[in-house]
């Protein structure tokens, strides 16, 4: 691991996004709660914030910080995706990206498992980390940022 110790203790915080894509009839039962498993949007929410909350135990090498909110949200503007964000709060010497991009990652994953039996060529897509604030490092938008 990094050694944190010398830095600063600030707010930090990281909004991630994602989408599950998927066709049309699997997206309208989703937003309906329609599907067999139940509320696969209460679900997503949930495993998001859970997997936010376990990103050191998950992904080598990450600092457990106790964090201090973490939202997730889905979204349906596009009648073929599910649009997933994630934002992470916390107050530490560390940035809360990873906690972010996790959280959007185990919402996705929630929403395919629950839809899997009605349409197995899902994809998830566009996992990415779309601003960060607080560190030494600076804020980081993606919107403020040429993409490569």
């Amino acid at each position: 691991m990094i050694d944190v110790g010398g830095k600063p203790v600030t707010v930090r915080t990281a909004r991630a996004t994602g989408r599950l894509v998927a066709r049309p009839e699997t997206i309208r039962r989703i937003q309906e709660g329609t599907l067999e498993k139940g509320d696969a949007i209460a679900a997503a929410r949930l495993a998001g914030i859970m997997a936010a909350k376990q990103t050191s135990t998950i992904i080598p090498l990450c600092h457990p910080l106790p964090l201090d909110s973490v939202s997730v949200t889905v979204g349906f503007d596009d009648p073929a995706a599910v649009s997933i964000e994630a934002v992470v709060r916390a107050t530490a010497r560390t940035g809360v990206e990873m906690e972010a991009l996790l959280a959007v990652s185990a919402a996705a994953l929630t929403l395919y498992d629950m839809s899997k039996s009605i349409d197995p060529a899902m994809s998830i897509d566009a996992i990415r980390l779309e601003e960060k604030t607080g560190g030494i490092r600076g804020d980081y938008s993606r919107a403020g940022h040429s993409e490569m």
